[in-house]
């Protein structure tokens, strides 16, 4: 396999471009990826190198990928690819953006009562549904729960599921994690569904309390208290624990498997009647009696644990610790007889027998959350029973969904009772807060907060960079959670085109730019260009720049110097007017001459034509005067 340096940045196994590297375990390391076919982000787990040559890891981790594949619910990671490249054994998985409930226990210490109640009967909703296809975890602990930003529940790491009742050793070892084993796991015996349950009992104690029920120096000595030591109640540590909820974590910690939760779906029924504020049944009373003292119910832990006073019909029979449980006989003699009356009467009243038996008997209640409104009231009425709809908001079941329902699946009841299901009325409305004016950052998590979905779209404006200058929904308004809210944020002005000034005289330079929304600022500088012309500018002509932008502008003073006109050989009055018309002074000298033709044109000139002078400094004309020639006599 690459490392991590290589890893990163590549594409894997052709499809998976790796981001960067989430974390990894004693079997396998966890990158996050984009799947390149399909664009979304995944999770691909990549055993390490050094176990690809070994059977036993290559099976575990296969197993992995056999198991949780066939498994699609909300509360369980999704297995969308697995395969071998290079070596390298590999499962890809969804990719889920949060933290595990070990990190959270962790940084935050002890949850909230109702919180840690909330997470456990998602990691339950996810093993009843993995239990009803034979799967058992094998390893449920914190560090294999994952919770996203909006508070759902994923559980992952299924290495070491097996489908149905197993061993829990691999060539003499035991596999799961010492803290979360169950006593049967510490054995080594066969392990059922409700090996998960004890170690989901001890997940919630430790949610209520930061802390496990057993630890110890040595994973050897942890286990046997798994076996022999009794478990305190969450309340010793954590006094505000309900008395109820201390019973539920009691019997899921129970030694025998016998004397736990049968079933994920009673230990979430028992949850939820705790979460409502109700009483859990007897008979969790007495399991968790039992617990307490050790497996042998004594009067002692009784008192400790059912503290609560009941009154009137409420008072159940008195439990005596030293009565065995046996079934008595008359039941059986009872049955029998009726039995025989039946048969005996078989031929002539066997249709209206058998209708009053079929309205009386008990009947098992199906399972129906997760079905449509519609489809869940026709299974109740199907089986006798008499379904009763109500209307709760959802934020994660979709709208006409049966989200939760009472008696729980698989409880028998008579003919003509009433189950209660919760159908999803859809998400619960959220009044939309006011942004306007707050910063970025402040405005996003305030519309989270809120249960609202904040949209950035970034604006130029007069603002300053990063406010909020509009929202999509007018404060105060009441939508359905989730809803999506966009807001304008600030970028600052919009940048514009500077016009190029230079070449122009500064007041129409000037103008062009104001026109455009710019300042303008003046500097004099020596140039060869002619007085009062733009010779440069900042920032440049073409350039981008925000409205407001002083533009700093180059004019020219005029020129130091320039070209003399060489006029020589001109009538004096046309070398004067081109002299005087290029901004130079003229003196005019006369000079005799015979030459007829040069008379009144200019001879010479100083300076000489040509040359550079200072604008207006003297040009002298040297101009021909005819003279006659003097005659003298011999």
């Amino acid at each position: 396999m690459a490392t991590q340096d290589t890893l990163t940045g590549s594409l894997f196994a052709g499809r998976y471009r790796v981001t960067r590297k989430l974390g990894g375990g004693g079997m396998a390391d966890v990158y996050l990826a984009e799947d390149q076919e399909l664009g979304r982000r995944v999770a691909v787990k990549i055993l390490h190198n050094r176990y690809q040559n070994d059977e036993q890891f290559v099976e575990r981790f296969r197993r992995e990928a056999t198991h949780a594949a066939g498994l699609s619910h909300p509360n369980i990671v999704s297995i969308f690819d697995r395969g071998e490249t290079d070596g390298s054994y590999f499962i890809v998985m969804e990719y889920v953006e949060g933290r595990t409930l070990k990190e959270l226990i962790r940084s935050r210490g002890p949850c909230p009562i109702p919180v840690a109640i909330a997470y456990t009967r998602q990691i339950l909703s996810g093993l009843r549904y993995a239990h009803r296809n034979g799967v058992v975890h094998r390893d449920i602990k914190p560090h294999n729960v994952i919770v996203d930003p909006e508070g759902v529940v994923k559980v992952t790491d299924f290495g070491i599921a097996r489908a149905g009742a197993s061993q829990m050793t691999e060539e003499g070892a035991i596999i799961g994690t010492a803290q979360y084993l169950s006593p049967e796991q510490a054995r080594g015996a066969p392990v059922d569904q409700t090996s998960d349950l004890y170690s989901t009992g001890i997940v919630l104690f430790e949610l209520l309390t930061a802390r496990v029920p057993f630890n110890g120096e040595t994973p050897v000595e942890i286990a046997m208290k798994h076996i022999a030591e009794p478990p305190r109640a969450p309340s010793d540590l954590r006094p505000e624990v309900p008395e109820d909820l201390d019973h539920v974590v009691l019997r899921a910690l129970a030694k025998e498997p016998k004397d736990r939760y049968q079933s994920a779906a009673s230990m979430d029924s028992d949850l939820e009647a705790v979460a409502h504020g109700g009483h859990v049944p007897v008979e969790t009373t007495e399991a968790a009696t039992m617990v307490l003292g050790g497996g042998v119910v004594d009067t002692t832990a009784a008192t400790q644990v059912a503290r609560r006073p009941r009154t009137g019909g409420d008072i159940p029979p008195d439990f005596d610790p030293t009565r065995k449980r046996k079934r008595p006989v008359w039941p059986w003699l009872v049955g029998a007889g009726v039995a025989l009356a039946v048969v005996l009467a078989g031929f002539l009243l066997w249709g209206p027998i058998s209708d009053l038996f079929r309205d009386t008997k008990p009947v098992a209640v199906p399972f129906v959350v997760g079905l449509p409104q519609a489809q869940a009231v026709g299974l109740i009425n199907d089986e006798g029973l008499v379904p009763r709809v109500r209307q709760v908001a959802n934020s994660d079941v979709e709208e006409g969904v049966v989200f939760a329902q009472n008696p729980t699946e698989g409880t028998r009841v008579e003919a003509g009772t009433q189950v209660l299901i919760d159908v999803s009325s859809g998400k619960p409305e959220v009044e939309v807060p006011s942004v306007v004016g707050q910063t970025r950052d402040s405005a996003v998590a305030e519309l989270t907060d809120a249960g609202l979905d904040a949209q950035v779209n970034e604006v130029s404006s007069d603002k300053e960079a990063g406010v909020v200058t509009a929202q999509s929904i007018k404060p105060g308004t009441l939508v359905v959670e989730g809803t999506r809210v966009r807001i304008n944020v600030s970028t600052g002005p919009r940048p514009v085109v500077v016009p190029n000034v230079v070449g122009l005289p500064y007041d129409q330079a000037a103008s062009e730019l104001q026109s455009a929304g710019f300042g303008v600022s003046r500097t004099n500088v020596d140039s060869t260009l002619a007085a009062g012309v733009v010779v440069d500018q900042e920032p440049a002509g073409g350039s981008s720049s925000t409205r407001g932008t002083t533009v700093r502008l180059s004019v020219s003073r005029g020129p130091t110097t320039q070209n003399v006109p060489d006029v020589t050989f001109q009538d004096e009055s046309v070398a004067r007017a081109t002299l005087e018309n290029n901004g130079f002074r003229v003196r005019v000298v006369r000079e005799a001459t015979d030459d007829p033709d040069l008379d009144g044109i200019v001879v010479s000139q100083d300076p000489p034509g040509s040359t550079q002078a200072a604008p207006g400094s003297l040009v002298t004309l040297y101009v021909g005067r005819f003279t006659e020639p003097t005659t003298t006599s011999p």
